[in-house]
């Protein structure tokens, strides 16, 4: 099987990653005639794009972003159903990132290659789990591909705001991210109250129509947030961020970057992205021939895996 595998398959070019061999992006960077969108995030999931493969929920996330602007042809693809793009056969697989997510499984020639996009293997009750299936090639993100780097368990990093009694600003992204907040808070940290930025709630308006809602919370309001009462207030980054002065409330931001960490005392140390250990359990599922790796440094991998499996770095 190796000696079929086609090496330059997916390759970049200044639109993003391409496949020749069924003239498609995966997550273009550029607009582009045919794209095939992993999920909604903005660095993954541009408006402009012709014809755009997908799932439900990575359709509605982006027309709520970018309504009329988000695309021309919407094709939407439920996980584990088969559609073909000029001779590639091709798969959805759940990803576990966030609701839609999803993994692109192509097959060409005889050959599997797994696309991952953004994948995660901790528990997420507001998106559906992540699955596995077998591939020749993966084709894996490796933002934290990095023996260093061991992402803390959420459940314990979300009950560190037990101990804070004062109003928390906590930044997050909207998409995804402050909806996994705010089930968490709501199982772990019952006594707050959260307060959502009006940006968040149409997103979890989507969330509670495919049957994810997010959990108890209340739009923002200023007269609310001048009491002190454990209110937890979801703001995105650049409303974070021009709240740098704010008073009366503790500073947190919800990230598995630690130069995004705000507070050397109080961090929140929460990933929707796999770390060292998911990366080789995901190799051990998947049981890949070669390896791929992008958004990232792969150079350990390549270096952990050696002769074992070959690795090749595509960015």
């Amino acid at each position: 099987m190796t000696n079929d595998i086609i090496e330059d398959f997916l390759s970049f070019n200044p639109n993003g990653l391409y496949c020749k061999y069924g003239d498609f992006y995966i997550d273009p960077v550029q607009p582009v005639a045919n794209a095939v969108i992993s999920h909604a995030h903005a660095d993954h999931a541009i408006p402009g794009n012709t014809n755009i493969y997908c799932t439900e929920a990575t359709h509605a996330f982006m027309k709520l972003r970018y309504g009329k602007n988000a695309g021309k042809a919407f094709n939407i693809a439920a996980y584990n159903s088969n559609f073909n793009i000029r001779g590639v056969a091709i798969t959805f697989i759940s990803a576990g990132h966030m609701l839609g997510s999803a993994q692109v499984l192509m097959e060409y020639s005889g050959v599997k290659y797994l696309y991952t996009g953004d994948y995660k293997l901790q528990p997420d009750a507001t998106c559906e789990p992540i699955e596995w299936g077998n591939a020749d090639i993966l084709i894996t993100e490796s933002t934290f591909a990095d023996p260093a780097i061991l992402h803390p368990d959420p459940v314990a990093e979300i009950k560190k705001l037990n101990d804070i009694k004062s109003n928390i600003l906590l930044g997050a992204y909207g998409l995804g991210k402050s909806q996994r907040l705010i089930n968490m808070i709501n199982e772990h940290a019952p006594q707050k109250k959260i307060l959502v930025h009006h940006r968040i709630m149409p997103i979890n308006a989507i969330y509670e129509k495919m049957g994810f809602a997010p959990g108890k919370c209340q739009i923002y309001g200023r007269k609310l947030m001048k009491n002190q009462e454990e209110f937890v207030y979801i703001v995105p980054p650049f409303t974070f961020d021009s709240y740098i002065k704010a008073t009366g409330v503790k500073r947190l931001f919800a990230s598995g970057w630690k130069n995004l960490q705000v507070n050397l005392q109080d961090t929140l140390f929460i990933s929707d992205h796999v770390d060292w250990n998911d990366i080789l359990q995901a190799i051990s599922h998947i049981k890949p021939t070669q390896i791929w790796t992008l958004h990232g440094n792969g150079m350990h991998l390549k270096k952990y895996f050696g002769d074992d499996i070959f690795v090749k770095i595509l960015n």
